[in-house]
């Protein structure tokens, strides 16, 4: 039997391969960069246009004293010298720096508040996508992805936007309005000017020759240099203790190593090149090939008046595109941030109901529910399970069974690609935000905020008075604990206080009594509990599951014994289900488990 969605806007996939991409998609293409820079359009196109102004601002005080010397020249040889013209190309220099420094400062002041506003909204808009990202993600990708595209990435795009527009106008616009100048005037000396920079262009291009794939090899050596880093720094205390210390160094130092060989190879590749273009585009060489051209010019009859242009503005025609080409690097890191805050915006969004149906009662049902992370391995084959009002239903089974996804399947944390999920008698693909009303979950490692114990607690219900909060934590048997700290339930986790596994898992089932759900999903809520933590995370879990239903995860056997159904899965099947007594006496799987660790942790427990 194969359910389907009764609502359009949530299609519930009838095969493997149709709804791969809901589950575990592909890696897709972000937005591109003009896509992302759409919220600040308007602005950077403010800022260009000021440029434009700043980088004609800029030339004209040049040309302005080339005009001026024309003006004058006449004077050296006793003729008359034109004082008005003479004022007003002096003022009109003056009026373009004032110029110049007015729109060039305007518009770095547009970008830089552009580059702050875009930063607030791409975290703004990351933040708000993540809110419609499958939970399942989460668990499957570190956090740290999520605060470098957040973070640094983002901070990253700064130069993108502060500088690299403004820095690419100018390596336009200043070239091109001095090279309009000196050819109305003399084009043998716009040509002179313009070589350094074709020649430098071409060696440029020559020196970066393969550059995408180099760039992408040295950034996997840096994050490989940065994993044996952090691989031989946390793991020293466990080399030490087997004594693999020089094993592990000889680890680190080949991968250093190797990344040393490959930069200096491309160094030496690129250095020639790199070499040849620094002289080709030095004021030097470039001044010297302007003056051997003035004065071939000047033998052969040009006036000085025409030469001059060239000697004055020659120089000036290459520097704004080799500034653009000194940052180089930061505009490439720049680009690639753009790519991976694009690629954690591409995630895809978990499907949302138009019409949100609420639930009628706590019912669970999974029913004929197929489910795979990708089209190669089947997580669940065709499971169904009914769970009652009130009833403690355990899940076991070997490391791999599909226990963890069929219970991540009822707070849809994924939607399985065949069959249904219903609670109350309604998909959970219909229900909407309102399905964490009425389900909660304790994991074995729960998150708990950077923030104070009674906001950790109070997560699921802001509103919670103290008492409230205080009541919760008694019944988990962790208020004495919090009281203790120096701020109590003041205290910040991280900064305040440092709390134990068991502690910790505490504050979680706290959390969870607090909010108070009816449908409540434990996976292994002891595991990484010591005895004395143990026992009081016992009492706290009596607390909990009273009156709800309550689904469990079982991997220590001993704590199930008394629950009211027992589900033993194995290769992503239901093989078995029953109570403790029932399944050993079938003598089936749940009897071979038994036999190989809970009879053992059973005794254990006992002492």
């Amino acid at each position: 039997m194969t359910t389907t969605s009764l609502d359009p806007a949530v299609p519930a996939p009838t095969d493997l391969a149709a709804a791969r991409t809901q589950v575990e998609p592909a890696p897709r293409q972000g937005p591109g960069i003009l896509a992302l820079l759409a919220p600040v359009r308007g602005p950077l196109l403010a800022a260009i246009a000021l440029y434009i102004v700043s980088s004609l601002a800029a030339v004209a005080p040049f040309i302005g004293v080339v005009e001026l010397a024309r003006t004058l020249l006449p004077a050296a040889t006793g003729g008359a010298v034109d004082a008005d013209r003479a004022w007003l190309i002096a003022w009109l220099v003056v009026g373009a720096l004032v110029v110049r420094v007015v729109t060039q400062f305007a518009a770095l002041m547009i970008t830089h508040l552009a580059d702050a506003s875009l930063g607030a909204s791409l975290r703004a808009r990351i933040v708000e996508h993540l809110r419609v990202v499958p939970l399942g993600w989460f668990g499957e990708h570190a956090s740290g992805r999520v605060k470098k595209a957040t973070q640094d990435d983002v901070g990253a795009m700064h130069h993108l936007v502060a500088h690299s527009i403004t820095d690419l106008t100018a390596a336009v616009f200043v070239p091109l309005v001095t090279m309009a100048y000196l050819l109305a005037i003399e084009w043998r000396m716009a040509a002179v000017a313009l070589l350094p920079l074709v020649v430098s262009v071409a060696l440029y291009a020559l020196a970066m020759g393969g550059s995408l794939e180099l760039y992408q090899r040295y950034d996997d050596s840096l994050a490989e240099i940065n994993a044996a880093t952090v691989e031989y720094a946390g793991g020293i205390a466990v080399v030490k203790a087997f004594g693999q210390t020089g094993r592990a160094h000889s680890r680190f130092t080949q991968t250093c190593e190797e990344f040393i060989r490959f930069f200096e190879g491309w160094m030496r590749q690129a250095a020639k090149a790199g070499t040849a273009m620094e002289i080709a585009s030095s004021p030097p060489v470039a001044l010297a090939a302007l003056t051997v051209t003035a004065v071939a010019l000047l033998a052969s009859g040009v006036p000085f008046e025409n030469v001059l242009p060239g000697l004055v503005l020659g120089l000036g025609v290459s520097a704004p595109v080799l500034a653009l080409g000194f940052s180089f690097q930061e505009l490439r890191e720049a680009q690639e941030a753009a790519g991976h805050v694009g690629e954690l915006l591409a995630v895809p969004a978990m499907p949302q109901p138009e019409r949100p149906l609420a639930p009628v009662g706590n019912t669970v049902d999974v029913v004929d529910v197929t489910f795979s992370y990708d089209e190669d391995t089947v997580a669940l084959d065709g499971v169904s399970l009914h769970l009652a009002p009130g009833t403690v239903t355990a899940l076991v089974g070997a490391s791999g069974s599909g226990k963890s996804s069929l219970a991540r399947l009822i707070p849809r944390f994924y939607d399985p690609q065949q069959g249904e999920v219903q609670l109350g008698g309604a998909p959970v693909r219909r229900i909407g935000a309102e399905l964490y009303s009425h389900v909660g979950f304790v994991f074995q490692d729960d998150y708990l905020l950077h923030s104070s114990l009674r906001d950790n607690i109070a997560l699921g219900r802001p509103a919670a008075t103290d008492e409230e909060v205080r009541e919760a934590a008694r019944a988990a048997q962790i208020d004495e604990r919090i009281l203790a700290l120096p701020r109590g339930y003041d205290s910040v986790l991280g900064a305040d206080a440092e709390l134990s596994g068991g502690e910790r898992q505490r504050v979680a089932i706290a959390r969870a009594l607090l909010a108070d759900t009816p449908l409540l999903i434990l996976d292994e809520a002891t595991a990484f509990a010591d005895p004395d933590s143990e026992v009081a995370i016992q009492h706290a879990l009596s607390r909990l599951v009273r009156g709800r239903t309550l689904l469990v995860i079982a991997h220590r056997l001993h704590t199930i014994r008394n629950a009211d159904n027992i589900v033993v899965l194995s290769g992503g099947r239901i093989v078995e289900t029953g109570r403790h007594a029932e399944l050993l006496a079938r003598d089936g799987e749940y009897a071979r488990l038994w036999r190989a660790t809970g009879a053992a942790e059973a005794k254990g427990a006992g002492r």
